[in-house]
């Protein structure tokens, strides 16, 4: 369990970030193996309509150079409260995706008196099984030259049972020699630190009013991820997608709404 941090211990905000919009502040903690705009670009706009946004790039990630080293949770929470609050946002809302779960939970349980709300995505406490199957297969692929290899296994486990199967050949291997080409450089940190994360005690914690959103057909994260996240803190409210683990590139118009939605009914103060 990792101990509060007042404000006044926020390090200096090292991450490259994104920035755009205005109005009340969000915080945008990306998944493993992306960027704030990798994992986000979809709704960045809609998102920015009506909030002043800002997503920070974990080592080996965007412009953040890769980490020599182990990364650390609570490092990754720090720093997006400490990008928040260096672009003038007092209090701000966090969405987390994925690997950005945990950290917008933890950033929350740190900085209490800076986070307004979260809405947590396709995410985990601690991972079951499966998860702790697939992360070592995905460190040791992205540690490797076949970013092809890598790229089929991450389209077959991200991927929604609908939108793969109504993806034509031609249709599909595109999309893996897309998501070949946006395979971050600090993948193998991104996916041993995830191996590690356990804010399960955490969860109790949160005073901040929370969204889990289960993304129903996700082979990385099950819907009992998400449903034991949302037992475990306090009042949080479950909602549900229709999708893999990829709801920007599979709906990402009803993702958007989920967030803005929950933050106009809670956060956006």
């Amino acid at each position: 369990m990792s101990a509060p941090a007042s404000s006044s211990s926020l390090p200096a905000a090292t991450f490259a970030r994104t920035v755009l919009g205005s109005g009340p502040g969000l915080a945008l903690a990306h998944g493993a193996g992306s960027s704030a705009v990798g994992t986000y670009g979809p709704i960045l706009d809609g998102l920015a309509a009506r909030h002043t946004v800002v997503g920070v790039d974990y080592p080996g990630s965007g412009h953040t150079p890769r980490s020599a080293g182990p990364l650390s949770l609570d490092d990754l929470a720090d720093q997006l409260v400490a990008a928040a609050v260096a672009e003038g946002l007092e209090t701000f809302a966090v969405s987390g995706y994925s690997l950005g779960g945990p950290v917008a939970v933890r950033a929350a349980v740190r900085h209490p008196e800076r986070v307004t709300a979260l809405v947590l995505t396709a995410t985990f406490a601690h991972h079951d099984q499966r998860l702790a199957l697939a992360l070592p297969i995905w460190r040791e692929l992205a540690g490797s030259d076949d970013r092809d290899l890598l790229a089929r296994f991450l389209t077959m486990m991200a991927v929604g049972a609908d939108a793969l199967e109504a993806m034509p050949a031609e249709q599909l291997g595109q999309a893996v020699g897309f998501t070949a080409a946006g395979i971050a450089e600090g993948t193998p940190e991104h996916a041993e630190l995830a191996s590690r994360i356990d804010v399960r005690d955490d969860l109790a914690r949160v005073a901040a009013p929370t969204l889990v959103i289960s993304t129903t057909q996700d082979w990385f994260t099950s819907t009992r991820l998400h449903r034991a996240l949302a037992d475990g803190i306090p009042g949080a409210r479950l909602a549900e997608l229709r999708t893999g683990h990829l709801p920007m590139v599979e709906r990402p118009a009803e993702w958007q709404d989920l967030i803005t939605d929950f933050l106009a009914e809670h956060g956006d103060r």
